[in-house]
C-alpha cells in the first residue's frame, strides 16, 4: 500500500470525475480511477482529468479500463449508474479487501450489492453534478455538500468515514460524516425521483419543471408518496425535500437532470433505483406508491421507444 492514502473512483463519469480531480489536487492522496471507455481513459492519462463550468481545475489521475491492474486502495468512491452497480464491483472487489467502498450513487439498493462484494462499506450521497462534453473533460454544472456514513450504522468504522471526509473537504469537495446518513441520502433519493422523471419525460429543465403549476404540484405529490415511505422506514430527512426543490429552481434553473440526458442519449435511466427502488420498499412496507408506479410505467415505456 502506498504511503500516501490511495482513493480508487470506479466510474468516471460526470460525478465520479469530479470526486478525482478533486482528490487529485491533494499532495497526500493518489488517485486512480476505473473506467469502460477507453477513449476517456486515454484523454486523462495523457491530459490529466479537467473539470470546467463551476469550477477549473485539472487533475492528475491514472485511469484504466483494465480492472485486474488496479491496485490495493484504501478507499473506493464508486459513482456509477446503479444498473451496473454489480458489475462493477465484481471487477474490482480485490481492490478493497483491506479498504472502505463508499457510493456516492443515485437512488437506493447499491450499498447492498457492494456489500456482497467487500467488508466494509460507505453509503452516500453527494448533490454536485455535471456532464461529460468531451473525453477527459466534465463541465461541473451544480456545486453542493456530501454525506457519508457507516452502513448498517456500524460506529467502529465512522474514523475511516471521517477521514474521507476530511479529505474530501479539503479538496475542494464540502463534505459530512454522519453516524446514520440515511436521512441525507433520502433527502437526495426524494428530490431526485420526485423531479427528474419530470425532466426526462418533457425534456424540461429543473427550473422548467417548477415554473409549470402541473408539473410543480406533480412534483409535491411525489414527495409527499416518498416521505410515507422514509416514515414507515423509521428515516429522518436531514432537509425538506420541498425546500431543496424550490432552492435548486432558482440556483440551477437550467440544469439538464441526468435523466434528461440520458433520455436525450437514448441511454438506460436509473429510473430502477429511484422511482422503482421506492415503490419497491413502500410494497415491503405497506405503503401504496401509485404516482412512483406510474412515474415507473411511463419511463420504461419511453425507454422503449428508442428503437
Amino acid at each position: 500500500m502506498s504511503d500516501r492514502t490511495r482513493v480508487c473512483v470506479v466510474g468516471c463519469g460526470a460525478v465520479g470525475s469530479l470526486f478525482a480531480a478533486h482528490l487529485a489536487q491533494l499532495d497526500e492522496v493518489e488517485v486512480l480511477a476505473y473506467d469502460l471507455s477507453r477513449e476517456h481513459v486515454d484523454a486523462i492519462n495523457r491530459d490529466g482529468l479537467r473539470i470546467v463550468g463551476r469550477e477549473e481545475l485539472v487533475g492528475r489521475v491514472q485511469a484504466s479500463d483494465d480492472a485486474a491492474s488496479l491496485p490495493a486502495c484504501d478507499y473506493g468512491i464508486v459513482a456509477t449508474k446503479g444498473y451496473v452497480t454489480e458489475p462493477a464491483i465484481a471487477a474490482t472487489a480485490h481492490c478493497f479487501q483491506d479498504g472502505w467502498v463508499a457510493s456516492v450513487q443515485n437512488g437506493v439498493g447499491n450499498e447492498e450489492i457492494l456489500a456482497a462484494y467487500v467488508p466494509r462499506v460507505i453509503l452516500g450521497t453527494t448533490f454536485p453534478a455535471g456532464h461529460l462534453v468531451a473525453p477527459g473533460v466534465v463541465e461541473m454544472d451544480t456545486g453542493g455538500e456530501t454525506w457519508l456514513g457507516p452502513f448498517g450504522q456500524d460506529a467502529s468504522m465512522l474514523p475511516a468515514v471521517e477521514r474521507l471526509a476530511s479529505l474530501l473537504t479539503s479538496s475542494g469537495m464540502p463534505t459530512k460524516a454522519l453516524p446514520d446518513a440515511r436521512g441525507a441520502q433520502w433527502n437526495k433519493l426524494i428530490f431526485n425521483a420526485a423531479t427528474n422523471p419530470l425532466g426526462g419525460l418533457t425534456g424540461l429543465s429543473h427550473g422548467q419543471v417548477c415554473e409549470q403549476p402541473g408539473l410543480r404540484a406533480l412534483v409535491s405529490a411525489l414527495i409527499a408518496e416518498d416521505l410515507a415511505v422514509a416514515a414507515a422506514l423509521g428515516i429522518t430527512l436531514e432537509d425538506d425535500p420541498e425546500a431543496l426543490v424550490d432552492h435548486a429552481a432558482k440556483v440551477a434553473y437550467g440544469h439538464k437532470a441526468s435523466m434528461l440526458q440520458d433520455v436525450a442519449a437514448h441511454r438506460r435511466t436509473e429510473i430502477d433505483s429511484l422511482n422503482g427502488g421506492i415503490a419497491q420498499l413502500g410494497r415491503r412496507s405497506g405503503v401504496p406508491t401509485p404516482l412512483n408506479d406510474a412515474i415507473v410505467a411511463l419511463v420504461k415505456g419511453l425507454e422503449a421507444s428508442y428503437g
